[in-house]
């Protein structure tokens, strides 16, 4: 009689094979607690970014075919083509959840990747304030907001810890009696309130517009959102703006302003006239985060308060140098 494994066995099996394909060094970095991301360059040069260390090269190198091997595997793993017509993929991998981008030429020189670890850890914003990250008025602000159900935004560049901030907003939301119904593309949110719905898009089923129609047929009192990358954000705006408060999302931006023309942009790829009374009227507080030679900060903490006459906006800076903000 033959045996047939169960599909949860060979999708452990596969899982294992694939964890070994990554060799000893990005295995053992990926089980480090404080490494974020691990990198392949074309010119075979392995990096590692790690908390509070930020980026670093490694001693290690890898080969054009270690690495293209590593990129085919992910991409037979999740059952997806890659080949020269084709030769980029976006997975998760299995069993840790790490988020992976992998390429091969000719859009690169040489096979490359980054993977990218989800949260395990939930820093407090009493954390932040230890790391100097951000100041303890900053924390008492934030947390200010989210007591008082504003709707705030967190925004910066690729790896400046939007994520991880969001997180530990999410722990104070946890805090509450709300009910959240929380809406991500990626695994990467953690959010420990008890009364605790999670949605996630799955492509050619349902987009993160869909998933906001339907949060809003869930009795939410609050929506957190993964990130705001699409036309989802005028039914993000209208759903915090008309009895949903309290939301929180992150954004790809660089200031304050500039969240809120990203939001515009946004928008126009859905209707033609920019709401800006809208967006100006639901929007409360953006974070801005940075990374430079420092590390990782929390640069600019701004309050949203309207439109002024000619119809702009109206920012008011929270600053961490007024009183003891140690």
């Amino acid at each position: 009689m033959r045996v047939i494994p169960l599909r949860s066995e060979v999708s452990s099996r596969g899982a294992r094979m694939l964890r070994t394909a990554l060799g000893g060094d990005i295995a053992r970095w990926l089980d480090e607690p404080d490494v974020i991301e691990v990198m392949l360059n074309p010119d075979g040069r392995l990096w590692v970014d790690r908390l509070g260390e930020g980026l670093a090269a490694t001693e290690c190198l890898m080969s054009a075919a270690d690495g293209e091997r590593i990129i085919r595997l992910v991409a037979h793993h999740v059952g997806a083509e890659v080949h020269a017509s084709a030769p980029r993929v976006s997975a998760e991998l299995p069993e840790g959840g790490e988020r992976f981008e992998g390429l091969l030429p000719p859009v690169v020189a040489a096979p490359s990747f980054a993977i990218r670890k989800p949260a395990i850890a939930v820093f407090s914003l009493a954390d932040y304030v230890t790391t100097g990250i951000m100041s303890k008025w900053q924390a008492t602000a934030l947390a200010g907001a989210v007591a008082a159900k504003k709707n705030i935004l967190v925004v910066g560049g690729t790896s400046t810890g939007k994520t991880t901030l969001t997180n530990a907003l999410l722990a104070e939301v946890a805090a509450t009696s709300d009910r959240v119904v929380l809406i991500e593309d990626t695994l990467e949110l953690q959010c420990a309130a008890p009364n605790l719905v999670s949605l996630r898009t799955k492509d050619g089923v349902a987009t993160l517009s869909d998933l906001v129609r339907s949060a809003l047929r869930l009795r939410p009192d609050r929506i957190p959102i993964g990130e705001v990358r699409g036309a989802e954000a005028l039914d993000l705006l209208k759903a915090w703006g008309t009895g949903h408060p309290g939301g929180v999302g992150t954004l790809h931006a660089g200031s304050a302003l500039g969240t809120l023309r990203r939001l515009e942009q946004l928008i126009q790829e859905s209707v033609v006239t920019v709401p800006r009374a809208l967006i100006a009227e639901t929007i409360d507080i953006i974070a801005v985060l940075v990374r430079d030679g420092t590390g990782r900060r929390l640069a600019e903490l701004a309050e949203v308060r309207g439109l002024d006459a000619a119809g702009e906006y109206v920012l008011a800076p929270l600053p961490s140098t007024t009183g003891d903000h140690s």
